[in-house]
């Protein structure tokens, strides 16, 4: 059986720090300085309350700060003393855990540099496997803590290496959950919402997020990226997503709207989603208006799909929004390519226009040929 994860850095701090420094999110400001102080002052976080409170989130409070530091510095000449001692007196193993308790310590305190320092110390000089992942798990939750891409990108391939080589199946199954908030992270929905619900039925990374919030993860994510009816079978009647749905009722008036084809409230759950849950995410925030136009992009397809005409007037009932916003969105949907109709503008109405499958085929092969052809000019020219 794995060793429990210690759950440091406190990853629901940069998500405080996130809703503090957005003004948009002012409402939430009480409770978010709050929590955040809590956190800093539970785990004893000096170098991390630098940070904040150069960012302004926080109002520096020096005799705090003062405390702390010594507090750390305590801590820290007690783990340097252990680590001596067990080098000059005991084996590779005794060696390992003073290590990992000092980069442990770093890590819980928010010393980015020192952590990860400390850290990669303590990957070279621990023998066992699952130790060792454990280490490169610590090293991305830190870069996810600081918003480090490139901490995280450099570890999880280590993180996949070892799993490979002999990892449990608990391990295995977090690791799910890391590359999949990665891969939202850096907007690959698809490939993140299918690590995030393989990971749905054994989810145990609560070092990096709560349930809850994973579940709602999952279903905001695979709601947009399943065909309608896998998103019956895996999501809707999926016990894991009944259960926290009564706690989150809004993920429920988005999934069964759109799932029934009510879309005017369909567009409701999506507006209401935006400003309650995607904007004050730290991780969706980034991605909202990405996410809110692929959604309706979603619905119109879906609707579309039943009819080869429909009035603009129809459409817009539909979707309880005005002739005027349906004719704008779609016009803009369709010269980008991503709707296939046509507006009639005089007689009001919506044509579909379905490309068929041996001319998307014939048009795929072309574009796929003209960038061969283009690759084998560009090395000809190289090589002559």
């Amino acid at each position: 059986m794995a060793e429990e994860i210690i759950p440091i850095p406190n990853l629901s701090l940069p998500q405080h720090l996130f809703t503090l420094i957005s003004p948009t999110l002012e409402q939430l400001h009480d409770n978010a300085r709050k929590q955040l102080l809590e956190g800093i002052k539970a785990d004893k976080m000096s170098p991390y309350y630098k940070l904040v409170t150069s960012a302004g989130a926080l109002t520096p409070d020096s005799a705090l700060l003062e405390s702390m530091e010594k507090d750390n510095e305590e801590e820290l000449k007690k783990l340097d003393e252990r680590l001596a001692e067990a080098e000059k007196q005991e084996g590779e193993s005794e060696i390992s855990d003073a290590l990992k308790a000092r980069a442990n310590h770093l890590t819980r305190i928010g010393d980015k540099e020192g952590a990860v320092a400390a850290q990669k110390l303590a990957l070279e000089k621990t023998p066992g496997l699952g130790s060792r992942i454990d280490i490169v798990l610590t090293l991305i939750r830190l870069g996810f803590f600081f918003g480090d891409n490139g901490l995280i990108t450099e570890n999880l391939p280590k993180a996949e290496k070892f799993i490979e080589e002999g990892g449990d199946w608990d391990r295995r199954n977090r690791l799910k959950v890391y590359r999949g908030l990665h891969m939202i992270s850096i907007r690959q929905l698809k490939a993140g919402g299918a690590l995030l619900l393989d990971a749905l039925s054994t989810f145990t990374a609560t070092e990096l997020t709560t349930y809850n919030d994973f579940v709602a993860l999952t279903i905001i994510i695979n709601a947009l990226t399943l065909k309608r009816v896998d998103l019956k079978k895996r999501l809707i009647t999926a016990p894991e997503v009944i259960s926290v749905l009564p706690e989150i009722p809004i993920l429920g008036d988005l999934l069964n709207n759109l799932y029934d084809c009510h879309y005017a409230k369909f567009f409701v759950a999506l507006a209401t989603l935006e400003q309650t849950y995607l904007l004050p995410s730290r991780l969706l925030s980034p991605h909202t208006r990405y996410y809110v136009r692929e959604m309706r992009i979603l619905a119109y397809s879906q609707l579309l799909e039943s009819y080869r005409s429909l009035t603009l007037e129809s459409l817009s009932g539909a979707f309880g929004v005005s002739v005027e916003f349906v004719d704008s969105e779609l016009s803009r949907f369709i010269a980008n390519g991503r709707l296939h109709c046509t507006i009639d503008k005089v007689h009001g109405i919506v044509e579909t226009t379905r490309p068929s499958l041996k001319n998307a085929q014939y048009d795929k092969v072309i574009k796929q040929g003209d960038v061969l052809l283009n690759s084998i000019q560009r090395l000809s020219k190289v090589l002559y």
